[in-house]
C-alpha cells in the first residue's frame, strides 16, 4: 500500500475509533488531535525502512530490506514504545497535554499494525516474521495502489470537514465536487494503461457517486446534522467491508485458476490471483510451472470459461474463448547458469514469486533477465516491473548489471 493510503487510513481509524481530532484547526493542540497525529505518523512510519533505500547505493534494498523490520510484528511493542516515549518528550517541550505514556503506546501499536495489515493484503509480501523468518506472506487481496481503497477512507473524512461548518457547507461541497467528478475519468485512463480497462458506465456511475456524496447533504442541509464520528465510523466500516469483498473476489478468481490448471492439465510449482485496479471483478490468474508462466486475466462478472469446457465433454461453441499467455524460461544455458551465480540475481529469485528469465544477445553482448510476471508491464515496449538484468562482455565478464526499470 502507498505511504499516503497508509496516513489517510491512520488518521480515520484515530478519528473514527479513538475520539480524535482533526490533524489540522485553528484550535490551539489538544489531546484529541494529539491522538489523531499520533496514529498517522504510528500508519505512516513503517515506510520509514526506504529512507535507507534513498541513501543508499545498494540497489537490492528495495526487496531485501523494504518491508522487513519495520514491517515487523515481532518488532511492533518496541517501535510503540519508542515513538510514545519521544512524542511524549516532544509533548512536553511544546507543553501540549498528551495521553499517558502505555495510552500513547497503544495508539502507535494500534497505527502501526494498520499499516502492516493493510501491506499484508497487497501483492508485493511484507517480512512480518522478520528478524526471526525471512519470508514474504502476500495476501493478494488489493493492488498496491488502490484507488477506490483510498476513496473510501479519505471521502467521509472530507465529508465531515464539508458538513461540519454550516455556513460555509455549500461553498466546500462544491469545491471537492470540482476536484474529485474528474477523478474517475484520470483512474480510467491508468487503468487502461496496466490493461485493465473501466468500462463509460463505471465511470459515469463513479461522477455521480460523487455528486451525491459531496452535493447532496450539504445542499439539503441534512450532512450537518450528522455527528462527526459518525461520518469517520462508517468509513471505517466501508474499509472493512471492501476489503471482505476482496477476499471473497480473490477466493472466485482463485477457483478459475485451479480451473485453468485442470483444464490445461498443467503441473503447478506456484499459482496465484492478483488483483487489478480499480475494480473487484478484475484479477491476473499466474502459473508458474518448470518451464514458465502462464497469465490470463479473470473477469468475474462473465462465465468461468474454463471450468465450463473442463466439466463438458462436449465442446460449447457458445462459451467464451480461452485466451491466456505463455511466458516460457530462456533454455539453460551457460550466460543463464553464471547469472545465477551471481548473489544479486539469487535474491531476485527468493523475490520473484513468477520469474520468468530470458536470454538475447545485443550488440556482441549476452543479456540475461529475470522478471516477476505478478509486475504488469506498463508499457509494451518497457520490462516489466522487478526485472533485473546481467549483461556479460565478450570476454564473458559481468559488465553491467541492476534492475532494468530504475
Amino acid at each position: 500500500m502507498d505511504t499516503i493510503t497508509h496516513g489517510i487510513a491512520g488518521a480515520l481509524i484515530g478519528k473514527a475509533l479513538f475520539r480524535g481530532d482533526d490533524l489540522f484547526s485553528r484550535r490551539t493542540m489538544n489531546r484529541a488531535r494529539i491522538v489523531t497525529w499520533t496514529l498517522m505518523f504510528g500508519a505512516i512510519f513503517p515506510d520509514s525502512d526506504t529512507l535507507r533505500d534513498i541513501l543508499s547505493k545498494n540497489d537490492m534494498l528495495m526487496i531485501t530490506w523494504h518491508r522487513s523490520i519495520t514491517h515487523s510484528l515481532l518488532c511492533l511493542p518496541i517501535f510503540a514504545v519508542v515513538l510514545a516515549f519521544a512524542s511524549q518528550q516532544f509533548a512536553r517541550w511544546r507543553k501540549w497535554e498528551t495521553p499517558s505514556l502505555p495510552v500513547l503506546t497503544g495508539i502507535y501499536a494500534a497505527g502501526i499494525l494498520s499499516h502492516i495489515l493493510l501491506d499484508l493484503v497487497t501483492t508485493f509480501g511484507t517480512m512480518v516474521w522478520s528478524p526471526v523468518e525471512w519470508s514474504r506472506p502476500a495476501w493478494d487481496l488489493l493492488f498496491i495502489v488502490d484507488f477506490s481503497f483510498t476513496g473510501i477512507l479519505l471521502i467521509p473524512q472530507l465529508l465531515e470537514w464539508v458538513n461540519r461548518d454550516v455556513p460555509h457547507a455549500k461553498r466546500r461541497a462544491l469545491v471537492m465536487w470540482v476536484i474529485f467528478v474528474p477523478s474517475p475519468f484520470l483512474i480510467a485512463a491508468i487503468a487502461r494503461i496496466v490493461g485493465a480497462p473501466i468500462s463509460d458506465g463505471a465511470v459515469l456511475s463513479a461522477c455521480l457517486i460523487f455528486s451525491l456524496l459531496f452535493l447532496l447533504p450539504a445542499y439539503r442541509g441534512w450532512g450537518a446534522r450528522i455527528k462527526p464520528a459518525s461520518w469517520t465510523r462508517a468509513g471505517f466500516a466501508a474499509a472493512c467491508l471492501y476489503i471482505g469483498l476482496t477476499a471473497y473476489a480473490h477466493h472466485m478468481a482463485l477457483e478459475r485458476v485451479k480451473s485453468f490448471v485442470s483444464f490445461e492439465k498443467l503441473q503447478p510449482e506456484v499459482l496465484g490471483a492478483l488483483p487489478y485496479p480499480p475494480s473487484l471483478l478484475n484479477w491476473d490468474g499466474l502459473v508458474r510451472t518448470s518451464r514458465g508462466v502462464y497469465e490470463f486475466q479473470i473477469d468475474l462478472s462473465k462465465k468461468n470459461s474454463f471450468a465450463a469446457q473442463t466439466e463438458s465433454s462436449v465442446i460449447d461453441a457458445s462459451a467464451p474463448a480461452i485466451e491466456y499467455k505463455y511466458l516460457p524460461d530462456a533454455p539453460e544455458n551457460f550466460w543463464i547458469a553464471r547469472a545465477k551465480q551471481l548473489p544479486e540475481v539469487q535474491k531476485v529469485f527468493w523475490f520473484a514469486r513468477f520469474p520468468v528469465t530470458r536470454f538475447h544477445m545485443e550488440s556482441g553482448q549476452a543479456v540475461v533477465e529475470i522478471s516477476d510476471a505478478r509486475f504488469p508491464r506498463m508499457r509494451p515496449d518497457r520490462p516489466g516491473g522487478f526485472t533485473y538484468r546481467v549483461r556479460f562482455d565478450a570476454a564473458g565478464n559481468v559488465s553491467t548489471k541492476g534492475w532494468a526499470n530504475r
